[in-house]
């Protein structure tokens, strides 16, 4: 199932009365997608009003279609402890966060019908291009009356749909939090503006990269000392709209070597992938051990580091 931006032309009313179960029903499901679509529409209803030129939340009980500002903040977010997010062609990744919710005195954070959690987006926050949530809502441990230290996860499908290529890069994070303060969407009698919504972004985010993986073959093998190693490889990315691997040019890619015996490895020399993601270059044979290829990344693609291939030299 694919979830990216798609903020509703509609009222907030309309989009969060879309919803077929109250969120807290659907946490209590074990439904790994039920959050993850509530969350979206709960956003989506949230900014809805943007689009019209409107607040985004009224303070005020008079607006009529619209959910009340919660009186909740986020702090401290910290997505998958600030390293790059690396998604394969088809993994499923679960991207750990820690955050601090704070709330007002009056604001239930253990209610059956009060949800939080992060989430990742890229583009502006009002209209992003994408956004990511997770399966599952956080999980909140008070730290005072109004303070509660927060764990989640963030999850994204490359198999489903979830990325398009240009999605590589920067991204930001955020909170969102929703209290239906008892109100039943599906019920004739659903009153938005007794739903408090609070959804705070701009956070630092790592980068979300496409995996890239290297291949390494050093021939002949046995070689005499003194003769010349052949070493290719190949250099390939994940292309997340065929689920494919695909050859990535024009990239700086290290050639090591590790003496037999030995733990570590030590830079022999830098060469380009050309077309394909094709390597290829030539050493002198000198000991027995391993080559390997390794890449540095970029920001939008992430490292990798070949399996080393063993030469014994005669």
């Amino acid at each position: 199932m694919r979830i990216r931006a798609t903020v509703a032309a509609v009222s907030g009313a309309l989009a969060l009365s879309a919803l077929a179960v109250p969120g807290a029903q659907a946490a209590d499901s074990g439904s790994a997608s039920t959050y993850r679509a509530d969350a979206a529409k709960v956003r989506e209803a949230a900014h809805a009003a943007a689009t019209s030129g409107k607040s985004a939340f009224s303070t005020s009980a008079a607006a009529v279609d619209e959910p009340y500002a919660l009186d909740v903040t986020f702090s401290n977010i910290k997505v998958n402890k600030g390293k790059p997010i690396v998604v394969g062609a088809t993994t499923h990744v679960t991207i750990p966060v820690t955050y601090t919710l704070t709330h007002a005195a009056d604001v239930d954070i253990t209610a059956a019908d009060f949800l939080n959690g992060p989430y990742i987006y890229r583009g502006s926050f009002d209209t992003p291009d994408n956004f990511q949530f997770g399966d599952d809502p956080g999980t909140c441990t008070p730290t005072s009356s109004t303070v509660a230290s927060c764990v989640a996860d963030i999850d994204i499908y490359a198999n489903e749909g979830y990325l398009v290529n240009s999605d590589a890069g920067t991204w930001k994070a955020a909170g969102l939090a929703y209290a239906y303060n008892g109100q039943d969407p599906s019920s004739t009698s659903f009153d938005i503006t007794k739903v408090g919504v609070a959804d705070q972004g701009g956070f630092t985010s790592p980068n979300v990269q496409r995996q890239s993986k290297l291949t390494v073959n050093a021939a002949p093998e046995p070689v005499k000392k003194g003769k010349t190693i052949t070493v290719t490889g190949k250099l390939t990315r994940a292309d997340w709209e065929t689920n494919k691997y695909a050859g990535l040019s024009g990239q700086s890619v290290v050639l090591q070597f590790r003496k037999a015996g030995t733990t570590t490895y030590k830079n022999v020399k830098t060469i380009k992938s050309t077309s394909g993601g094709a390597l290829k270059t030539t050493v002198k044979a000198s000991v027995d051990g391993y080559y390997r290829f390794t890449y540095a990344g970029v920001s939008t693609v992430g490292t990798s580091t070949a399996t080393g291939d063993y030469i014994d030299v005669k």
